[in-house]
């Protein structure tokens, strides 16, 4: 399994600030709460599960909110940093602990540790290029039928489509298509950016887990990147959220979401 450093780099420059850029947005707000619907229906009070790529810790506290125990990893020392303020604020350490672990490197947990379930959000798995080495690493920490839940970001999304062949730059609006992609936030380190297909996803997790539901996540609520259309619409992004609650697992359509939410069972 192939992470890169870079991206790690990348995050822990942003990662003061990317509670304001995404987590606080209008339209982050709505996509994760789309996402959380399933966490709460996926794990259940005394649970302990893995969290691979946690980021600033969001995710984590609120299952744990839920009773949830979580081991929250992310390859980003600053990203841990900042979870590690959040759990503390939240006075939640006793069911959530922050660790600095690459998703290469999580198969190494398997020797002292046995997980009721696994969960990525937001695009943590998209800097994975062998999933087939993350499944394999997740078939060893994982319980019998327990739940893995992957939100990727999709290959091909309608919303960024439309609107950047609207602008007139057709480059970006089918750069989910290319076989490799390079991704650069604010700090200038490019790192590359995968976007498996839902079918070649659930290719690489085979024979070890099943894939039991695919939820589109913002089909008609835009990427993050508009968040200023989002705020100068306030109604369209209301209807936009209650529409897709509506049709987030219609077949087809749920595949065109900017990121989708795949939940896989482990096999007996």
């Amino acid at each position: 399994m192939t992470v890169q450093p870079q991206a790690a780099c990348a995050f822990d420059a942003i990662a003061p600030r990317y509670d304001d850029i995404f987590t606080s947005s209008v339209i982050g707000r709505a996509q994760r709460a789309a996402v959380w619907a399933d966490l709460v229906e996926a794990f259940h009070p005394g649970d302990r599960v893995l969290e691979i790529g946690c980021g600033t810790g969001v995710d984590a506290c609120f299952v744990a909110e839920h009773g949830v125990r979580v081991l929250a990893c992310d390859s980003s020392p600053q990203m841990i940093a900042v979870a590690e303020g959040r759990v503390r604020e939240g006075g939640l350490q006793t069911l959530v602990k922050p660790i600095v672990l690459r998703a290469e490197n999580i198969g190494d947990l398997a020797a002292s540790h046995q997980f009721d379930g696994a969960f990525s959000n937001f695009g943590a798995v998209n800097c994975i290029e062998d999933m087939g080495s993350l499944a394999n690493s997740l078939h060893a920490l994982l319980k019998p039928r327990t739940k893995l839940l992957l939100c990727c970001l999709g290959p091909s999304c309608a919303w960024e489509i439309a609107w950047y062949l609207a602008h007139g730059k057709p480059g970006k609006a089918f750069r989910r298509w290319r076989k490799r992609n390079r991704a650069q936030i604010e700090n200038g380190v490019v790192f590359e950016v995968h976007y498996p297909s839902v079918r070649s996803l659930a290719q690489s997790f085979k024979p070890h887990f099943v894939l039991k539901a695919v939820k589109g996540v913002g089909m008609l609520v835009p990427p993050s990147y508009l968040e200023h259309w989002a705020n100068r619409h306030p109604r369209l992004l209301s209807f936009a959220v209650n529409a897709d609650s509506r049709i987030e697992h219609w077949p087809a359509v749920n595949y065109l979401a900017d990121h989708i939410l795949l939940t896989f069972e482990k096999v007996a």
